[in-house]
């Protein structure tokens, strides 16, 4: 386990050596987004009975810079090891490709969960939040924050470069985050954009997650975490296959 814990040291120590880029700047994009849509919005919508806009905005927010934070942290680790060329010193050392995997995606995992408590614990300044089941709010972060990480992890392999990257986090990630239930309740759509928002892996990660704070969702979690696992296994299994076969990695 030498091998991986290197590397996984390595990984964690990446992103906190620019802790203002990697986990402050998150936090204040989240801080500004509440301010504005809580600002506008607060006294005009109210999702769930008994609970005001900022507060059903704030676990939203906090799940919003778990994922986005994850899927960087593996995405532009690796990208940037390939462009540089220093990827050959993580492929020389004979790590499976299960302790490859383990290190990116747990190292993304941290970044993401340390990022979305940095979030929680500035944003619940302005809401009255309550935990009504927290151990909900922690197997959807984690399981978020490792799919995430996956798809990080997938995009780095499959990017040669930064704008392949880029361009699969914009039309990808971002779409599938910002429509998955942030900053509304899917009940407020037409019939057929909550067929589509049903689709969203994204949206039952968020709506799970809500759920451990208020009690309420749009779905329960149980088929939530059902739903989020099964993509979960899924992608680890095509992450796992790109590594085991070394594609675009030692070819």
């Amino acid at each position: 386990m030498i091998g991986f814990q290197t590397l996984f040291y390595k990984e964690m120590l990446r992103f906190w050596k620019v802790a203002m880029q990697t986990v402050g700047a998150p936090i204040l994009t989240a801080v500004l987004y509440l301010l504005v849509f809580g600002h506008v919005l607060e006294n005009h919508v109210e999702v769930y009975a008994g609970v005001k806009y900022t507060a059903f905005l704030v676990p939203g927010l906090v799940m919003m810079s778990v994922l986005q934070n994850a899927f960087a942290n593996s995405s532009s680790s690796l990208i940037q090891s390939k462009i540089t060329g220093n990827l050959v010193f993580v492929l020389l050392p004979p790590l499976s490709h299960w302790e490859l995997f383990g290190a990116y995606v747990l190292a993304a995992v941290v970044r993401g969960l340390v990022v979305g408590s940095g979030v929680f614990i500035v944003t619940a300044w302005f809401a009255d939040m309550s935990f009504v089941a927290p151990w909900w709010i922690v197997i959807f972060a984690v399981l978020g924050a490792a799919i995430l990480g996956t798809m990080g992890l997938i995009a780095g392999i499959w990017a040669d470069k930064f704008d392949q990257l880029a361009a699969f986090q914009n039309f990808l990630i971002m779409p599938a985050t910002f429509l998955s239930g942030v900053f509304y309740s899917v009940h407020s759509l037409p019939p057929f954009w909550q067929t589509v928002s049903h689709l969203n892996p994204f949206f039952y990660m968020i709506d799970g997650f809500r759920y451990g704070f208020f009690g309420q969702s749009d779905v329960n979690p149980l088929s939530s975490c059902a739903a989020v696992a099964c993509f979960l296994a899924l992608l680890v299994a095509f992450a796992t296959s790109l590594l085991k076969s070394g594609y675009k990695l030692r070819h």
